[in-house]
């Protein structure tokens, strides 16, 4: 299901692959109604209903792509594609690491009401991971579709910069209003939660600048050591969690994590400039970055009222524009958008 999806991403059809993704929901959510509700299966219910969407689907796409697909085997395409994909299996477990691991240690040295404050954490700022899910999707097939290497090039930079830009702007709503995320979503004994949810979330920012970088050794066909990166990331959140949580519970845990990402974007930072170099606009993605960890700080730091955090949220653009953020060209298309938008 998931290769013949990709094809749409390839062919850069979103509605297809939006028809797709949302058939595959409704007939999951409906069998598994069936199954669970009607026939009482109860678990295994969930798994049949499940399996039984994406099944449907995939035959319908089997049966639509037939004049494309046939039992052929190419020995030398399949070399490239062992050559190309094998290495991002370690890196794979050792993302999953990261996403995952720390919830054992917390189990380990507290228990699990840690995990559970914890994981309200988590779900707070798994927003910015939502927010990020159609850039995620479309941007693989979108830059490598590029042919020309140095619009290529020009293209990450500015896509880095503007991801960052706006990643940032969603971790700090999600992170000078944590306390009133946290108190609408969950109850009051995992109010503790909001102290980890700044850091989750520009661990998000960190991960979605790592996901830019990425590319540049897949464009390049050099993803061998793509794996020693994942896993210098999971050998730092490792090792931090071992020294932060116990003492700090689940906010050692979220600074772990953070630390763990941070490392990814730099060490794939290195990696991608030695293979395929960008001339990405550093100073404006430190600014970016900087700016949204200070409106933060600034609101949590000082226990700022709802009201002012928000302002504080609302005012990240203009901060950015004070500081030189925005480029002649890009302050003008502003300045043309914002006198369009007021009468």
């Amino acid at each position: 299901y998931q290769q013949l999806t990709a094809l749409f991403r390839v062919e850069e059809r979103s509605t297809a692959y939006a028809i797709a993704s949302v058939a595959n929901v409704l007939i999951t959510v409906a069998a598994m109604v069936l199954f669970v509700a009607v026939f009482n299966w109860g678990a295994v219910g969930l798994a049949v209903g499940n399996f039984t969407g994406t099944l449907t689907v995939y035959l319908v796409l089997v049966a639509y792509r037939s004049e494309q697909l046939g039992l052929e085997f190419d020995r030398t395409l399949f070399r490239k594609m062992q050559h190309f994909g094998m290495p991002l299996v370690p890196s794979a477990l050792a993302l999953w690491a990261i996403n995952f691991i720390d919830r054992e240690f917390i189990v380990w040295y507290k228990n699990l009401a840690e995990v559970g404050v914890y994981s309200v954490a988590i779900k707070v700022a798994s927003i910015l991971t939502f927010v990020m899910v159609a850039f995620r999707t479309a941007w693989p097939a979108f830059a490598y579709s590029i042919d020309d290497d140095r619009e290529a090039r020009r293209t990450y930079a500015f896509v880095l910069t503007y991801l960052m830009a706006l990643s940032t702007w969603v971790a700090v709503g999600l992170g000078a209003l944590a306390p009133w995320w946290v108190h609408l979503l969950a109850a009051k004994s995992y109010f503790r939660a909001e102290k980890g949810v700044a850091l989750l979330a520009f661990a998000g920012v960190a991960y979605a600048g790592y996901t830019v970088l990425a590319i540049g050794s897949g464009r390049a066909r050099r993803t061998q050591l793509n794996w020693v990166v994942t896993g210098a990331g999971a050998a730092v959140n490792v090792g931090l969690n071992f020294w932060l949580i116990p003492a700090y519970g689940m906010v050692g845990a979220s600074i772990s994590t953070a630390a763990a990402y941070v490392a990814l974007f730099i060490g794939m930072t290195l990696y991608a400039q030695h293979v395929y170099p960008v001339h990405y606009q550093w100073r404006r993605v430190v600014t970016a970055v900087g700016a949204g960890v200070a409106l933060t700080v600034a609101a949590r730091a000082t226990h700022l009222p709802l009201v002012p955090s928000f302002l504080l949220v609302l005012v990240y653009p203009l901060v950015l524009a004070a500081l030189g953020f925005y480029l002649p060209a890009e302050r003008r298309r502003l300045s043309r958008v914002f006198r369009a938008a007021v009468p």
